[in-house]
């Protein structure tokens, strides 16, 4: 009976945490560039009662064994890259991968990377972020611009109003071999981990990597049905959790009271 409270315990606290992750994604179902995580769980230790296999009294060989399982933890919060939707906004500075690849910013010295295309001028001509972190490769529009292109391969060009072309520049991405090793920063922004690998730079449409579109917006990849579904689910079985240590008390209550 302790050991079905600390096992139902250990339940109720991985359902807590999945409620947590839930929570974070359709807190985030409006965020450009968001990339909504999973819980993953596993069993703990077992207690091993009888062995399969074990030597009964007879001889023979026991075909199965007698194992208690002592309840799961959570053992990683991943983050899913997959696609999410696009949005036109027709902003020439608004940029959507299409496919993989990440854009890479500076902030402090520090270099992050995003999904979330929805870039700025500052007071210098950058293109930034909406916290002032810079595209990289950096790229200054000259006064006198009316019109920035980008090209589906990452040609980006400021115009004059009569067409002329007065600076252009090539957008690179960036990816690598374990995405999901990133870790977020908050801001939109991930930084790089030995779990993520070494970075690969590339540029649009070339070995693999997405494409730019401009005037459109990468929204963010939560389903917010599927993650109603889930708050569903993860509440039942925090009560079924709840349920098991009520009846181990219940236990314990009964055999506390055997003799009075």
């Amino acid at each position: 009976m302790i050991r079905a409270l600390w096992s139902a315990a250990t339940g109720m606290q991985g359902q807590q945490l999945q409620l947590d992750v839930i929570a974070n994604n359709l807190a985030n179902v409006n965020t450009p560039g968001f990339k909504k995580s999973r819980v993953e769980f596993e069993d703990l230790f077992y207690q091993n009662l009888k062995l399969p296999g074990a030597l009964t009294a007879e001889g023979t060989l026991t075909p199965v064994g007698m194992q208690v399982g002592l309840g799961v933890r959570p053992v990683a919060i991943v983050k899913l890259f997959t696609q999410g939707e696009y949005q036109l906004t027709n902003q020439e500075l608004d940029l959507a991968i299409e496919g993989r690849g990440f854009f890479k910013v500076t902030l402090g010295g520090e270099e992050y990377y995003t999904r979330a295309g929805n870039f700025k001028l500052d007071r210098d001509g950058y293109i930034v972020t909406a916290d002032g972190a810079r595209l990289y490769p950096e790229f200054t529009v000259p006064t006198g611009t009316v019109k920035i292109e980008v090209t589906q391969d990452g040609i980006i060009t400021a115009l004059d109003p009569n067409g002329n072309v007065l600076a252009q520049s090539q957008i690179l991405l960036y990816d690598f071999p374990n995405p999901a090793g990133l870790y977020a920063v908050g801001r939109n922004l991930f930084k790089a981990s030995d779990a993520a690998g070494d970075e690969i730079e590339g540029v649009p449409g070339q070995n693999g990597f997405g494409t730019i579109a401009q005037g459109y917006l990468e929204m963010s990849n939560v389903d917010v049905v599927e993650e109603m579904v889930k708050m569903i689910i993860t509440q039942r079985a925090y009560e079924a959790n709840s349920k098991a240590v009520l009846t181990a008390d219940n236990l314990l209550e009964m055999a506390n009271s055997l003799k009075r």
